[in-house]
């Protein structure tokens, strides 16, 4: 009985993660110019979608990490991004903190992000991103972002071409009018991803 227990629990345990990949790699196309294209993918439990973006940059993989790692510099290009900055880096991990702009009458945002590095075999580089809303007490004025699961990744394709993708799934906190969120998730990708590639293409 006990390796049939066992055996039934990895049966389920392997259709609940092939249920969860599924659901996560149906995405649908949003937007899509200047070379980058936006999807959308619903998410089990959350009212808010994940969001995708993807497009190819004409840039070096060393000119995209100076632009990423100069985290107070890099809220120029992070779409609605009014501040932020670096708390703290060990090994591959940093922690930042970021202060949003938001639409009114929607309260200003702010948020805690745990940031892993890692370097594939292939010269590609992925930074993980998780929220931890708990990390440092909340800010007077700003509404604390409560989950933030997303990852970036830059591919070498050539020698002068790097393919980004920048993938996010967000639960804003607090109160966000449904027309707000589903601008956001479009606009954040895409004005991310225009304002990060003019500044790599330089």
């Amino acid at each position: 009985m006990g390796s049939l227990h066992r055996m039934a629990v990895l049966c389920g345990l392997t259709v609940l993660l092939a249920t969860a990949t599924a659901q996560a790699e149906d995405w649908q196309v949003a937007k899509e110019k200047d070379g980058i294209k936006v999807s959308l993918s619903e998410v089990a439990g959350s009212e808010y979608k994940a969001y995708r973006g993807v497009t190819v940059m004409k840039t070096s993989m060393a000119k995209l990490r100076s632009l990423q790692e100069d985290v107070a510099g890099a809220c120029a290009w992070i779409h609605e991004c009014k501040s932020q900055k670096l708390l703290k880096h060990e090994g591959s991990q940093s922690w930042t903190y970021t202060q949003f702009n938001t639409p009114w009458p929607v309260t200003p945002r702010d948020s805690v992000l745990e940031v892993t590095t890692e370097e594939g075999a292939d010269g590609s580089l992925t930074r993980k991103l998780k929220g931890l809303p708990k990390y440092l007490p909340e800010e007077k004025g700003f509404v604390r972002v409560t989950k933030v699961d997303g990852f970036w990744t830059f591919t070498p394709k050539g020698a002068d071409q790097v393919e980004v993708i920048y993938q996010v799934h967000t639960e804003p906190g607090g109160s966000v009018p449904s027309m707000v969120a589903n601008k956001f998730v479009v606009d954040a990708p895409f004005n991310t991803l225009k304002a990060l590639k003019e500044r790599a293409e330089k």
